[in-house]
């Protein structure tokens, strides 16, 4: 039973944003529209971006240190939009300091960093959040339904690709800068879990990560993943291919509208009548239609979700657990890599929670 409880009389949470880069806009202009929320102040190395962000929010504090954020009284959460090398250190200085923290995608650079950070926040009592913004989409959340719903019958493959031209990151690859998004939508849509991931990857460019990869997930039932990414492609692709027994699914992010079709086409398989020995494939065209989608910004329902998770002491949907869940893939991704294709077993996950007493 849920019982409802007015948050009305509560006020409203502090948010301190740490980076005011690429994504740190974007998080700051959506908790600055959440209700219950408020942005206390901004941090960035950068004078230059505090001043821009100065004056599209004249009266938000400003620092170049990010410990000046954990020190005041005012924030109770920090969300981390900064380079992924910096994420442990940042998060697990803030959740030290008793904030609730949202991190930018992936949590850390390794699962031993998200089990700490996950340990501290357990310790402390407090939200452990991941930015997967796509399982905050429209467009996923209601592949997930379909799913669920056995309208695609049993899924038979996840076909995706992501590619665009750059941009080249300095500390993290092209997969755990592209295809974790996938994987954490795959873990999020899929009511199963990888057994095993091969994966293939190459540099063009001296000295930077791979630019191009192509990964493989294995489950226990007859589906199969293919993830291909790509930062060197001369025009931008968000294309995902889910097939079932029932019906089919093109996802396409780039589509103004329409971003999910469903299809009414598949195979059927008989025996012939000739022969008990012999199998007739038959083909199956249907309707294709395309499910109504809200047109609301999957960020704001992220901020709104972490805030609503902070005032109500609930677990976040991307917790901890769900962010170890995606760097254990990404780590197996690469032991391939260096294999040459090998395909790498994936520890199972074990059953727990991020803190006691969340519902």
């Amino acid at each position: 039973m849920t019982i409802s409880r007015d948050l009305s009389s509560l006020p409203a949470v502090g948010i301190a944003v740490i980076g005011y880069g690429y994504w740190g806009p974007n998080l700051v202009r959506n908790f600055a529209k959440t209700e219950g929320a408020r942005i206390v102040s901004i941090s960035d190395l950068d004078p230059a971006k505090l001043a821009s962000a100065t004056r599209a929010y004249p009266g938000i504090g400003q620092t170049t240190d990010f410990r000046a954020l954990l020190d005041d009284d005012r924030v109770d959460a920090v969300a981390i939009a900064t380079p992924v090398r910096t994420h442990y250190q940042l998060a697990l200085a803030a959740l030290e300091a008793g904030k609730h923290v949202l991190v930018e995608k992936p949590l850390a650079e390794t699962s031993a960093q998200v089990r700490h950070l996950m340990a501290e926040a357990q310790r402390r009592n407090v939200v452990l959040m991941v930015d997967h913004t796509f399982i905050y989409t429209p467009a996923v959340r209601k592949i997930r339904e379909l799913i669920g719903e056995q309208v695609l019958g049993d899924i038979y493959y996840y076909e995706s690709t992501r590619a665009s031209l750059g941009l080249f990151q300095s500390d993290v690859n092209v997969i755990w800068d592209l295809a974790v998004h996938d994987i954490s939508i795959i873990q999020y849509i899929m009511n199963d879990t990888p057994l095993a991931v091969s994966a293939t990857a190459v540099s063009h460019v001296a000295g930077n990560p791979e630019n191009i990869a192509h990964i493989a997930l294995f489950f226990r039932s007859s589906c199969v993943a293919h993830i291909s990414v790509n930062w060197l492609s001369p025009v931008k692709v968000r294309q995902t291919f889910i097939g079932g027994s029932r019906k089919m699914i093109l996802y396409d992010d780039l589509e103004s509208t329409e971003k999910v079709k469903v299809y009414d086409k598949g195979v059927t398989v008989s025996v012939s009548a000739e022969s008990v020995n012999q199998l007739r494939i038959g083909y199956r065209a249907g309707d294709t239609w395309s499910p109504h989608l809200p047109a609301k910004e999957a960020l704001e329902t992220e901020a709104e979700h972490f805030v609503d998770c902070i005032r109500r002491g609930k677990m976040p949907l991307s917790d901890g657990a769900s962010g170890l869940r995606v760097i254990e893939i990404l780590e197996a991704a690469g032991k391939s890599i260096a294999a040459q294709g090998t395909p790498i077993p994936i520890e199972q996950p074990a059953q727990h929670r991020l803190y006691e007493g969340v519902a």
